[in-house]
């Protein structure tokens, strides 16, 4: 045996099993012909036949496993994949054509097929014969196969049949593997299989066919690394002096090499076959997952013997593959390049590769799936690494951008991108820098990412590049000394000291990183909640804030000191105290610093009038003042010093300015307005009810209504003030410690304030109108019944309900200031200022739609808002879609009535703009019916539940299309006839039983005058009435369903009696009558005439047609309803007159002649269904059998480009089973089917 211990130690660090001593033994046979036994035993036997291989993977084995196939003792997992090849290579030496037929039958059930390949088959059949007898004999009940079903137990299959195959191939490679009969038969029929139009066949066979592939390429690898090494014996002795030199060891040398020279030669040959007969089809199948399996091997292949398979030849497939349309084949593309470029050594073989698809890979960062777009950059990662000239500029600024990707996975890939590029990079000068301070490493490295967020014109969320550079840059990140030194240290002797904006991105990027630091979760939009920490992150968490807050509490102060007149970094510096560990001011003796850092503040708030810096300073009190902390009383009184002399200031400026007959010139009116914006600000985040803020802002907006000329600004933060005043005075309430009087004054001060917002809705001013209307909705909301929810019945007296006024001047405030067009709201012209108006816009929208999801105002007002949700789709489509939703949540009955209210009120005013006579073909009809269907979409699939709620809704839609009597006068159709029209966009969303119920409801409203018109304008109440009678008319439409049900044929099996869901009919207990109580309920309408009920067929399109009798009446073929008969108006038929008799006449020869139309539709269907029943596949189900590749006028010449051998004939004559396969398309290549236009354009290497 040629170096079995080398091969041995080889396949050990592959990290295979032993090999087994089985296939050591013929020395000599390998191209001898194996003896044929008289019999054979099966695995099973085999596997009980000694004590020791009763015992498989060290227990004991059942008893009914002597029975078990092949495929059997795979699938369940329990023995050992070693020794089951090893009793199967033990048969095999026994009697080959047994062992081999029982591996043919092995793969055949893999494939789920069910039948079995005999020993006359394999005899006297070939391949493609036995392939076309097994398809015959595949289940077409079910399309599922063992490599297409889910569960874990699948999943494990899988696994061993890839494990089974690999070892096979290990155990058998120094004797049975030569044989030129088992590998010969086994590449044959997996040939064939992979060729199959059957596609368990052909993904069970290509994955069988590519491990198998993969295992020959170990083999052949070991070969190669042993021919080498023979070959370098053979040199060194040959160069050995004649006398040292030993002839015999040449000469066993030269007989090894010739003999691994030969297994080389026979090894890939099998490949090749493979390669040729498998791959080149496959890896272009229709089917993605047979792609990927095709495209993984080869990635394996290059990898493992690059010698080999890294060339251009077989590069190319990868690269023509990356234009495919499934992104699961994109993303196997991008992983199996990834094992290549990681090595450096395989570098050097991919530069024509590189340049050729490098634009592909580029452009796949965008790609729709987010997983392909990770692996990409993480590609162009490895390719930057492997050289830095590779990637161009424009290349590389393609993938900065994606660091604001809301898409964290891509996100970091695109960080770490960025770092190898922009901060990897060490020259000899670095080496002497210092380790702290602004001539640091890091300080440079920090300038470098201040320049480039400053530089990304796309984007100015700091948050987001923290987040992305944190997996791969959180040392950096943290260094804030460096960052500190660079803001607060003198610039060195010509070193460029930093500039206003760098230090405000700086400052940005330091706060985002404390943040990220603390918090321990991206930002928002790029998670999906917090996550648990484990016990080493919440102590490196622990340790971080104890260092930020060690370095912060000394830096802060004098951050402050230098930035005070700053706005926006001041702001963001003012928000580093809420990440401190308060505890180390104390513990750390920082008291002196946290005073410089009060007085900071303090000093922050006298000079600034900006509310955000204001609201800043207002949380950074707020987190220092935690009263678990020593340090509460000293950060308190420094609080309540601030406050004091904050509101005395303001009463004595508001005296002032109140005063009769004097003009507040403008330093009073700012010196009030300053004061009240830092009150405000204050009074959101701490209680400030004991200096009585309420009745001084009361004050001051009473006297606005009364004068008309109070500042906007002014108007607004009062609001706002007052707003908070009462939020806090309801706080206290709430904990139940409140006395009488205090809820009588709140209650007061609610509807006092009320009526003063509901007044300033009215004011001039467009931002005074918003805020009054956001606070006025706000409170509206938090005063209404449920507040008493939750065992708070204390708070009763508090409710405060909108009367009708003022829901009425809400909903008009919100048709005039929000269904606006972006030109006539004129505030701004530019693009910022569009999109700026418009979120003021929704938000307004959004507080009145919650008035009406909590039942604050009636739900009926919302028609207003629902009838704009098609003109207004764009900008508002959303919130008035879930508006929609959650009232429906509340009272399914009452939404359904407030979406047919907004339908008429549309048709009024339409009628009121275009006249009676309108055209039904003009937008506006148009536009309300598509709306119409729209709401019809929002009902959903189950009919059960809103089954109630339509019926309402065509209640309502009748009676409101003959509410109105005709303009023509008597004769004429009503004036909202034409409603029915839009109306019957709901018929679909009725049970089939109450289009019936509904008909009978329409015909009240009927003359015998309207059954009988034709005209155009009679057409609505036609197709009204013809989609109430759809799906009615039981026996048609049972008949012909039923049939259809019947001659179709199920792919996936029959699912269970009890899991099928059947819609309710007559017998059913959701009975007709249900739904026909508002029938009976219905108020008296004056109306015309009661028109008798609409007859239904019963059995015409089982009987030929014939004419009846005039004599004979309606009452051999038609069935009347129960309130039909009860009708006054309807008298026996021998007592009708001549006009009833000839009215019904001509409705009975109507029905005739739609019944002999459907009998005639009917009878074609079953014709066509009798015709095609010999075709390949009905309609109803999902073929088994595909077509295997995409069609195509002409091949590609140069596929097989660079390729050595010949493509192996496969004969698979066309199918002649029962299904035939004729009309399958041939196999040709249309790159079209499965890839993008780009591909169209790929030329060969």
């Amino acid at each position: 045996m040629i170096a079995a211990q080398e091969l041995q130690a080889d396949f050990y660090q592959e990290g295979h099993s032993l090999l087994s001593d089985t296939d050591l033994e013929d020395h000599e046979g390998r191209n001898g012909k194996l003896a044929k036994g008289k019999g054979k035993k099966s695995i099973g036997e085999k596997l009980k036949g000694s004590e020791v291989r009763g015992r498989v993977n060290g227990h004991h084995q059942e008893n009914d496993m002597e029975n078990l196939s092949l495929f059997e003792i795979v699938r369940l997992g329990k023995s050992a994949t070693q020794s089951v090849v090893d009793d199967w290579i033990e048969s095999y030496k026994t009697d080959r054509d047994s062992a081999l037929l029982e591996l043919i039958n092995f793969f055949i059930h893999c494939s789920g097929c069910k039948g079995t390949v005999s020993f006359e088959m394999f005899r006297n059949m070939q391949n493609s014969e036995i392939i076309r007898k097994m398809t015959e004999e595949f289940d077409e009940d079910s399309g599922d196969y063992p490599l297409a079903m889910a569960g874990p137990a699948w999943k494990k299959f899988k696994t061993n049949l890839c494990e089974f195959i690999a070892t096979l191939v290990r155990q058998c490679q120094y004797s049975i593997i030569y044989d030129e009969y088992m590998m010969d038969t086994l590449i044959s029929l997996l040939t064939g299989l992979s060729d199959s139009q059957v596609r368990a066949f052909r993904h069970t066979s290509t994955l069988a066919a590519m491990k198998m592939m993969t295992a020959l390429v170990n083999v052949a690898l070991n070969l190669s690394i042993n021919l080498d090494n023979t070959q370098r014996q053979y040199e060194t002795e040959r160069n050995k002096s004649i006398g040292k030199r030993a002839n015999e060891r040449l000469e066993l040398l030269l007989q090894k090499r010739k003999e691994l020279q030969e297994n080389q030669d026979e090894i890939e040959n099998m490949m090749n076959a493979i390669f040729k007969g498998v791959f080149i089809h496959r890896y272009r199948d229709v089917i993605a997952e047979i792609r990927v399996v095709c495209i993984e091997e080869i990635g394996m292949w290059m990898k493992m013997y690059s010698e080999a398979f890294l060339n251009d030849s077989y590069l190319k497939y990868v690269g023509w593959t990356m234009y495919d349309k499934q992104g699961e084949v994109r993303l196997k593309c991008l992983t199996a390049l990834q094992g290549l470029y990681y090595s450096r050594e395989l570098n050097a073989r991919l530069e024509l590769f590189t340049s050729r698809f490098k634009d592909r890979i580029v452009s796949m960062t965008l790609d729709k799936e987010y997983d392909v777009a990770v692996q990409a950059i993480k590609l162009l990662t490895l390719v930057l690494q492997s050289s830095d000239e590779v990637l161009m500029a424009e290349d590389c600024e393609s993938v900065y951008h994606l660091v604001y990707s809301a898409h964290r996975p891509v996100a970091v890939a695109a960080g770490e991108f960025l770092y190898k590029k922009l901060f990897s990079h060490h020259g000899p000068e670095d080496e002497g820098r210092p380790r702290r301070g602004r001539q640091c490493l890091n300080a440079n490295l920090i300038r470098t990412t201040v320049l480039f967020f400053l530089e990304s014109e796309l984007h100015e969320h700091g948050a987001y590049l923290v987040d992305s550079l944190w997996d791969c840059a959180s040392e950096l990140l943290k260094d804030w000394e460096s960052m500190i030194s660079l803001l607060l240290d003198e610039p060195f002797p010509g070193e460029e000291a930093l500039s206003d904006a760098q230090e405000v991105a700086l400052i940005e990027i330091m706060f985002c990183a404390v943040r990220q630091t603390c918090e321990c979760h991206p930002p928002i939009g790029r998670g999906t909640g917090k996550r648990v920490l484990t016990a080493k992150e919440k102590k490196t968490q622990l340790d971080d804030r104890t260092k930020i807050t060690e370095t912060f509490a000394v830096a802060l102060p004098l951050l402050l000191a230098k930035y005070s007149m700053d706005p926006e970094k001041v702001t963001n510096l003012l928000q580093f105290p809420r990440y401190f560990d308060l505890e180390i001011y104390t513990t750390g003796r920082l008291e002196k610093h946290l005073d410089a850092l009060l007085r900071q503040v303090r000093d922050v708030v006298e000079k600034h009038t900006d509310t955000d810096v204001l609201e800043a300073c207002s949380m950074t009190f707020q987190a220092l003042c935690n009263d678990e902390f020593t340090i509460y009383n000293r950060v308190d009184l420094v609080r309540s010093q601030m406050l004091d002399e904050q509101i005395d200031k303001f009463h004595r400026l508001l005296e002032d300015f109140l005063l009769e007959g004097e003009e507040p010139d403008e330093d009073d009116t700012y010196q009030v307005l300053s004061t009240l914006k830092r009150i405000t600000a204050f009074h959101n985040a701490h209680d400030l009810t004991k200096w009585d803020l309420f009745t001084s802002n009361y004050r001051l907006l009473n006297s606005g209504l009364q004068n008309g000329d109070m500042p906007e600004q002014i108007v607004a933060h009062a609001l706002q003030c007052t707003h908070y005043v009462i939020l806090w005075h309801l706080a206290k309430v709430s904990e139940g410690s409140a006395s009488k009087d205090d809820m009588v004054l709140l209650r007061r001060q609610v509807r006092a304030f009320c009526l003063m917002c509901q007044r300033y809705l009215n004011s001039m001013s467009t931002a005074v109108k918003e805020q009054a209307f956001t606070i006025l909705c706000d409170a509206l909301l938090i005063f209404s019944y449920q507040i008493v929810a939750s065992g708070r019945e204390i708070l009763e007296p508090l409710v405060f309900s909108p009367d009708a006024s003022l829901q009425s001047e809400l909903l008009n405030f919100i048709l005039d200031h929000v269904f606006v067009e972006q030109d006539e709201d004129g505030s701004t012209d530019d693009e910022a200022g569009k999109i700026e108006a418009l979120h003021r816009r929704r938000n307004l929208l959004a507080a009145f739609c919650k008035l009406i999801i909590f039942n604050v105002v009636e739900m009926k007002t919302g028609a207003d808002v629902f009838k704009q949700y098609m003109r207004y789709y764009t900008d508002y489509g959303d919130i008035i879609k879930e508006t929609m939703s959650k009232a429906r949540q509340i009272d399914k009955i009452q939404c359904a009535k407030t979406l047919i209210l907004s339908l008429q009120q549309l048709f009024n005013e339409m009628l009121s703009d275009l006249g009676c006579n309108f055209d039904r073909s003009t937008s506006a009809f148009c536009g309300i019916k598509e709306l119409a269907r729209r709401f019809a979409l929002t009902f959903g699939l189950d009919q059960l539940k809103t089954r109630e709620a339509i019926a309402m809704l065509h209640k309502d839609g009748i009676e409101f299309a003959f509410k109105e009597p005709s303009p023509q006068g008597e004769g004429g159709p009503p004036l909202n006839l034409a409603f029915l029209d839009i109306l019957s966009e709901f018929s679909s969303k009725l049970l089939r039983q109450d289009k019936k119920t509904v008909h009978v409801y329409l015909e009240r409203f009927m003359t015998f005058q309207m059954a009988l018109q034709r005209d155009d304008c009679w057409l609505p109440l036609i197709s009204y009435r013809n989609s109430l009678q759809a799906g009615a008319d039981d026996d048609t439409l049972s008949v012909i369903s039923g049939m259809s049900r019947s001659s179709a044929r199920s792919r996936r099996g029959k699912p269970p009696a009890a899991s099928k869901r059947k819609l309710p009919d007559e017998d059913s207990s959701c009975s007709s009558s249900d739904v026909s109580m508002w029938v009976n309920r219905v108020q008296t309408v004056p109306h015309s005439p009661v028109m008798m009920s609409s007859p239904h067929i019963v059995s015409t399109v089982l009987r030929d047609a014939k004419k009846l009798r005039p004599e004979q009446g309606y009452i051999g073929v038609y069935s009347m309803s129960n309130e039909a008969q009860h009708t006054p108006l309807q008298q026996p038929h021998q007592h009708m007159d001549y006009n009833s008799q000839v009215a019904w006449m001509m409705a009975q020869k109507q029905q005739q002649e739609r019944a002999n139309l459907q009998y005639g539709k009917m009878r074609g269907h079953i014709q066509h269904t009798i015709r095609r029943g010999s075709g390949l596949m009905e309609d109803d189900e999902e073929p088994i059998v595909e077509d295997v590749m995409m069609s195509s006028e002409e091949r590609l010449d140069d596929l097989n480009e660079g390729m050595d051998f010949d493509t192996m004939d496969i004969d698979l004559p066309p199918s002649k089973n029962r299904r035939e396969r004729s009309e399958l398309k041939q196999d040709y290549f249309d790159p079209s089917s499965i890839m993008d236009d780009s591909v169209l354009n790929v030329s060969m290497f």
